[in-house]
């Protein structure tokens, strides 16, 4: 017999509608997915935290209590990101310590724990914990391709696991490109190498050759294999678990499970791929054994087309695939999962953006670093001085990340009573781990994207789109005033005032060149410095009449998750800020003037 775990309720829906199912359309289901015996349901963690509060404006804490409720005798599993937890950076100890404990006392069972790096060091803390507070422990190793993963290495690497304390353990292909033949040849290495604990494959439909891995992984003796429901697959999604059954029925993996059961919860899940079909994206749907090349993930792989579509660049989809790969080998063959498949891939879309290592994010430069932990090869020194400079060798660590972050958590709890917003232990967390949308959220400033009650939403296909040359006033644009760049409002064909002059432009073209204005008298001892994208400022770093260097860091934004430098393009003194911190701005917004 083999058993399924199932992942309709958090990686299907973060692969194939980008972790925007809300909680109210998983409710009026949970009482059929409870009756199906799964050997577990994974509800949280991954994506779902950040997005519950970015996007959903709903609390993450409060979906896990309502799904425990409704979801009595299935085991509930959380994605935990070792000591990422549900973010994208190392925390300290304790903070890793207070959310396992939280989570377990809120309704998680089951904790798969698993490394970006597969750095066991950083896997410690959270197995530890979750144990001691009586959660079952699935210790995970992402799956990858690369001249240094092989069969020995994963083999050796989950007997260490296995003495670490973990309950099971799970082979992690986020991106859905393990073959039959390897499937095998680790399943039956671990069961040679006489490790006693339940195996599970995670997998996804990526490369279309799946099924054939999970077949051969129950030859192989593998004791669970994950899926979903097959309306919220997709190609980048899980295989599907009506599927699963039918295929395993009267054979020796037999699961047991009632299909007429399963085509009922089938048949809801179709009419919630109806309602959120304003997410639906082809290229999440179409299979691609390319993956087996540029290894992106299907939660990636969906949000890299949502956020490129945001940055105004979904037409460089081809060319950041291609560049992944590159990236991933510089940066010595990382596993593509949350947070390093975000360094990678964010660091690929500046590097078709912007030129090769032009603009160099912060996190790539932690990573290099060895804030994330140990890369799994070697990197060249050449790389380490291009994203480091010449002194790098001072720069990277060789501790344990987490050991070196200092304690935060009381810090945090001050700051929210002193601003009156604790109103429950959990809001510590919220806050500590997402210290700029966690605290938009507890004020109550997050605007849902949409509400159930509001799907459909009109498909972009169907939104009315600008004549070529015709335009409704007023509209937003760019223009360029004395060589600085301005996100201006235009409200006729003649006009537009920029800091309170108003600039005559002669013809407009949308859709084409952005129009250029000059004042009479030119400023060329002025020079704006320009948000390279869309995002938000996170921080600013310098104030009116400071003196700033070329290549230093005005002001941090937030674009695709991820921290970036806004960085003075040359010597000399600001003499103006024109945004503040938590502000949404649009690629080419004026973030500061120099002079």
């Amino acid at each position: 017999m083999v058993q399924l775990h199932d992942q309709t309720l958090r990686d299907a829906h973060q692969s194939v509608l980008a972790t925007r199912l809300r909680t109210e359309d998983m409710v009026p289901i949970c009482s059929k997915m409870d009756e199906v015996g799964f050997h577990s349901l994974e509800v949280w963690g991954g994506a779902t935290f950040d997005a519950c509060i970015r996007y959903l404006n709903e609390d993450p804490w409060e979906r896990l209590r309502t799904l425990r409720e409704h979801l009595p005798n299935t085991p509930l599993q959380m994605l935990e990101r070792a000591m990422n937890i549900v973010a994208y950076r190392n925390f300290p100890d304790e903070m890793v310590k207070k959310f396992i404990y939280y989570a377990h006392k809120n309704g998680c069972d089951n904790f798969r724990i698993f490394d970006a790096l597969n750095d066991l060091r950083n896997m410690k803390v959270p197995i530890e914990t979750a144990k001691k507070v009586g959660g079952h422990v699935q210790g995970s190793l992402c799956y990858t391709i690369s001249p240094i993963h092989t069969v020995e290495r994963y083999v050796e690497d989950f007997k260490k696991l296995e003495k670490m304390g973990c309950d099971s353990l799970c082979i992690k292909d986020m991106a859905g490109m393990i073959s039959p033949t390897r499937a095998y040849d680790i399943i039956k290495g671990c069961k040679d190498a006489s490790i006693k604990i339940p195996i599970d494959l995670h997998s996804h439909n990526t490369s279309g050759m799946t099924g054939l891995s999970y077949m051969r992984a129950c030859q192989a003796g593998v004791d669970i294999i994950d899926s979903s429901i097959s309306s919220l697959t997709g190609a980048t999604g899980q295989p599907p678990t009506e599927s699963l059954v039918a295929a395993l029925k009267d054979t020796e993996y037999d699961t047991g499970y009632d299909m007429e059961l399963l085509m009922e919860i089938r048949e809801y899940f179709n009419e919630v791929w109806k309602k959120y079909s304003h997410l639906h994206r082809e290229q999440a749907m179409r299979i691609d054994p390319s993956v087996t090349m540029h290894q992106i993930p299907g939660g990636m792989l969906s949000n890299l087309v949502s956020q490129l579509e945001k940055q105004g660049a979904v037409d460089s989809y081809e060319d950041v695939l291609k560049e992944v790969p590159r990236v991933r080998k510089d940066f010595g063959y990382p596993p593509l999962v949350t947070p390093s498949s975000q360094v990678v891939g964010v660091q690929a879309v500046m590097n078709v953006k912007f030129g090769r290592y032009k603009r160099i994010t912060n996190d790539t430069k932690q990573y290099f670093r060895g804030m994330y932990g140990k890369p799994p090869g070697e990197i060249k020194e050449k790389m380490y001085e291009k994203i480091l400079g010449p002194d790098w060798r001072d720069q990277v660590i060789e501790d344990r990340p987490a050991s070196l972050i200092e304690p935060q958590y009381q810090r945090r709890k001050e700051e929210l009573q002193d601003m009156g917003l604790l109103r429950k232990p959990e809001d510590v967390l919220t806050y500590a781990i997402y210290p700029d949308i966690g605290l938009k959220f507890l004020k109550g400033e997050v605007k849902a994207e949409f509400t159930s009650d509001q799907l459909p939403l009109k498909p972009k296909s169907e939104i009315t789109q600008v004549a070529p040359r015709a335009v409704d006033y007023p509209v937003k644009l760019k223009i360029d005033v004395d060589g600085i760049g301005h996100s201006v409002l235009m409200k006729d064909q003649d006009s537009v005032k920029v800091d309170g002059k108003t600039y005559q432009i002669s013809v407009l073209y949308p859709g084409g060149n952005q129009p250029a204005a000059k004042s009479k008298k030119s400023s060329k001892n002025k020079t704006g410095v320009n948000s390279p994208m869309l995002g938000t400022i996170l921080r600013i770093n310098v104030s009116p009449g400071e003196k700033v260097a070329e290549g230093e860091a005005i002001a941090i934004l937030e674009a695709m998750k991820m921290e970036n430098d806004i960085t003075s393009p040359r010597d000399g003194v600001v003499a103006t800020i024109n945004v503040k911190e938590g502000q949404d701005v649009e690629e080419g917004d004026v973030i500061a003037i120099l002079e």
